[in-house]
Formats: C-alpha cells, sequence, structure tokens
C-alpha cells in the first residue's frame, strides 16, 4: 500500500461520507512531480542551476530564438518577478543576454548566450535521462497512454495553456 492508498483510508476513517479517491490520482502526480524535482535539483545543483533556472534556459533553447520576458513567464508558468530574479542571476553568470528590442525600445528580449548554450546542452541529458526513468515501469503504449490522460486532466485544470501556450517540457 502507498502513501495515496493510506491517505485514501485514513481519510475515510475521519469523514467516512466524503471521497476521497481523487487522492489516488492527484496525490500520486504530485508525489511523482516532487520526487522528479528533488532528483533533478540534486543533478543541477552540481551544475549551479536551480530548476527554475534550467526551465528558463530551456524555454529558450527550445524557442531557437530570443523571447520577451513575458513569453518566458507563460512558457515556464513563472511569475513575472521570479522570471526577472532568474534572469538577473543567469545574467550575471553569463548565461543569458538581454537587449533592448529593435520593434520597441521599452522592451527587453532575451537570448542564450554560446555558454548559457554549452551548459544546457550538457545538461539536459542527464535531466532528461533522470526524468525518463521515472517511466521506466511502463512500456511505451502505457507510457502514451498516460501521457494521453494527463492531456485531459491538464486540460481540465489549465484550459488556457491548451489555447496560448506553444508547448511545455
Amino acid at each position: 500500500m502507498d502513501f495515496a492508498e493510506r491517505a485514501v483510508h485514513q481519510w475515510a476513517e475521519r469523514y467516512p461520507d466524503l471521497d476521497a479517491s481523487h487522492i489516488l490520482v492527484v496525490g500520486r502526480i504530485l508525489r511523482i512531480a516532487a520526487v522528479v524535482t528533488a532528483r533533478s535539483e540534486v543533478e543541477l545543483a552540481e551544475h549551479g542551476l536551480t530548476r527554475g533556472e534550467f526551465d528558463l534556459l530551456c524555454a529558450l533553447r527550445r524557442a531557437g530564438r530570443p523571447l520577451r520576458p513575458g513569453a518566458i513567464t507563460t512558457v515556464t508558468g513563472a511569475s513575472p518577478a521570479a522570471i526577472t530574479k532568474r534572469l538577473d542571476r543567469l545574467s550575471a553568470h553569463g548565461m543569458v543576454r538581454r537587449e533592448q528590442a529593435e520593434d520597441d525600445r521599452r522592451s527587453v528580449l532575451v537570448s542564450l548566450t554560446d555558454e548559457g548554450t554549452t551548459l544546457l546542452d550538457d545538461v539536459f541529458p542527464a535531466i532528461a535521462a533522470s526524468e525518463a526513468e521515472a517511466l521506466a515501469g511502463l512500456d511505451p503504449a502505457q507510457a502514451a497512454r498516460l501521457a494521453e490522460l494527463l492531456a485531459v486532466v491538464l486540460s481540465t485544470v489549465d484550459p488556457e495553456d491548451f489555447a496560448t501556450s506553444p508547448g511545455a517540457g
């Protein structure tokens, strides 16, 4: 019996009329996210990065072009204040550069530097392998089905992501 099953049984004792079966899904998703994130944070710390900074670098690398901070906020789901703090730190370490946008002098474009690209290219494969390891107990068809089901749940809890985001990951 895992922690989610124990939690459902414990809640049933406290609130017999309450259906807590959602914990079997939501609780497990949260637990998986916490474990996978904690593991990645250990690897990233060895390279002087936080998970948030890594996600920001990934957003820039995937885009393949400079992005405005607002676009980074949209893609990563982080707050504008968090993006500003991460950009300050990454800029100070030579990983990103901020430049004034040619089409709007009030706007800034953020791009990866060669150092940022090299660091991300060194770190990303290890993080990807660690995340893939979380799915090692599934065959490819099961993993694909789980991805489909999670997309349905995500579209329910964050419908704007499906309407506006060019993709995550």
